[in-house]
This record gives C-alpha cells, sequence and structure tokens, in this order.
C-alpha cells in the first residue's frame, strides 16, 4: 500500500498542474497535453528500471566492462626460471651438482651461442672455443673435465659464477 502512493504521488501532482496549466494557457492546451505525457512516460520509466532493479539485483558486469578493468598481474614464477635458478644455488653448493647439474645447461647455451654467434664448434674446436670464452669458462665448460672426486666439495664461486655469465653475454 505504501508502495502505490508512494508511486502515484508525482503523477498526481502532474495531473493538478495539468489542470491549473489548461486553465491558465486555454491556447496551449496541445503543448502542455505533450509535456504531461512526456513527464507520465518518464516516471513511468524510472518504476520499471527501479522494479528491474529490484527483482534482478546483483547483475554481472558485462564483458565490456570486464575487459576495462584492469587485470591483477600475478606474479608467478615461471617454471623453467625456477628450475635454474635451483640448478645456478645448488651448483654454487657442491662439486656434484656443479659438474651433473650446471655444467650441462651452460655448455648447451656455451655450444649453441659459439656456433651461431662465432661459428666454433665447442668440442670440435677446443683451442678456438677456450680463446673466446676464457680460462674460467672453458674450465667449467669443457668435454673432458673430470667429475668430481669429493662429492660434497665446494661448488662454484659468485666471482666465477659472474665471469662464466658474462663470457657468455659478451659471445
Amino acid at each position: 500500500m505504501h508502495v502505490l502512493i508512494r508511486v502515484t504521488q508525482l503523477p498526481a501532482l502532474l495531473t493538478v498542474v495539468l489542470v491549473v496549466l489548461l486553465i491558465v494557457l486555454p491556447g496551449s492546451t496541445e503543448l502542455v497535453l505533450h509535456v504531461y505525457a512526456i513527464a507520465i512516460a518518464a516516471i513511468a520509466i524510472v518504476h520499471l528500471v527501479r522494479a528491474i532493479r529490484t527483482a534482478h539485483p546483483g547483475a554481472a558486469a558485462s564483458p565490456f566492462d570486464a575487459a576495462l578493468r584492469k587485470r591483477t598481474r600475478h606474479d608467478e614464477r615461471l617454471p623453467e626460471l625456477a628450475r635454474v635458478e635451483r640448478e645456478v644455488s645448488l651448483g654454487m653448493a657442491t662439486a656434484f651438482d656443479l659438474h651433473y647439474r650446471l655444467r650441462p645447461p651452460l655448455r648447451r647455451i656455451a655450444g649453441e651461442l659459439l656456433a651461431a654467434r662465432r661459428g666454433i664448434d665447442l668440442d670440435g674446436s677446443p683451442e678456438a672455443a677456450r680463446k673466446v670464452l676464457g680460462d674460467e669458462t672453458w674450465e667449467v665448460v669443457r668435454a673432458d673435465r673430470e667429475p668430481p672426486r669429493e662429492r660434497y666439495g665446494a661448488g662454484m664461486e659468485l666471482a666465477t659464477l659472474q665471469t662464466v655469465v658474462t663470457s657468455l653475454e659478451a659471445l
């Protein structure tokens, strides 16, 4: 009942204004009726929109709105990057991990870079590869490097790792 009274208040007021305007402005009857019809239609649309919003309150955002929203960036680590970091950490920790975990990817990288950028085969031209890579890097990536005698011996030092990476980047 309360809703019905609230819904009919404004149209009733507009009807009173319509009657007053028709009496005051007898020559503008057509204009006054057009304005009245537009006002009643606007009130009806507002009430319909309210009713629809009440009936369906949680309308989902449109795909257009979703596309405009900034997406939160998830800082997920790439699995390959995590694996390389783990190999580097292990290679710096023990001689065994240096030889069997870190050395193979370093050899692969060195071999591919030497072949692609300098035309040198890592195993086929060891002297040329050694000259380009430098002694420290060559000692890590050479094919005839002996496995460590002491499994838990010291791995690669940080300074040596930096030298190896720098020499590979310089290729």
